[in-house]
């Protein structure tokens, strides 16, 4: 596990974050080993990897948590933002695997897309929740574009449904799996980003949230999600 803790928090913020962190990541844990997993489309996350190159996963914020425990131990390195909900989430997604370059669209962006680009460079995929981290929701910000144009590393999209759930109150209606639901996910094939020029970019960005669109209806048709 390799963790960077944010320099914006307070030692009280830290402990507390800890705290979360110790209690919610072993529930989560409990939960994901009780999950009945449908995937469709696993063959363009093999397709990239078999290439020599490393994905740029490209999800909603609104399923990080069954994303988090479908997509465990491959090293990933996930853009967290340096607030404290950040630290928090980086110190879960951790306890699986996970590593941690801080900053987001709306604070520190710049320095965490810069230490992204090099983690990419050297080996390591990465993943970014492409909405985050305050919305709008279903609103691709430009972050993962921009990376994939940067390293010639493809997007790759995908999208998760539940057959049970339930749903927090929040700005991008988080999606939680109930114990021994079936969740299915869906992964759509590799987005090519040939430049971070920024017609590129918007037009990316609109095939991106295309991409997206489609595999969250394939995802729900696998679990009969109304």
């Amino acid at each position: 596990m390799s963790h960077e803790p944010s320099s914006r928090l307070t030692p009280r913020q830290r402990r507390k974050a800890a705290a979360i962190a110790a209690v919610g990541g072993p529930l989560a844990a409990a939960l994901g080993a009780t999950l009945k997993w449908r995937v469709d489309g696993r063959h363009h996350y093999d397709t990239i990897v078999q290439s020599g190159r490393q994905p740029i996963f490209a999800f909603w914020h609104g399923r990080i948590l069954p994303a988090t425990l479908f997509w465990r131990d491959r090293g990933i390195v996930v853009l967290t933002s340096e607030n404290f909900d950040g630290e928090w989430i980086a110190r879960i997604i951790g306890r699986f695997g996970y590593r941690t370059s801080r900053g987001s669209s709306s604070r520190g962006g710049v320095r965490g897309l810069v230490r992204l680009t090099r983690e990419i460079r050297s080996g390591k995929p990465a993943g970014f929740t492409i909405d985050g981290p305050r919305g709008p929701a279903h609103v691709a910000q430009p972050g993962a574009v921009w990376l994939a144009g940067a390293t010639g590393h493809p997007l790759l999209p995908f999208h998760i449904e539940s057959s049970r759930f339930w749903t927090v109150r929040s700005w991008d209606r988080t999606q939680v799996p109930k114990p021994f639901s079936t969740v299915a996910i869906a992964i759509g094939e590799p987005i090519h980003v040939p430049d971070t020029v920024q017609a590129s970019i918007d037009g990316k960005i609109r095939e991106l949230e295309a991409s997206l669109a489609a595999l969250e209806a394939r995802a729900a048709a696998l679990v009969n999600v109304r």
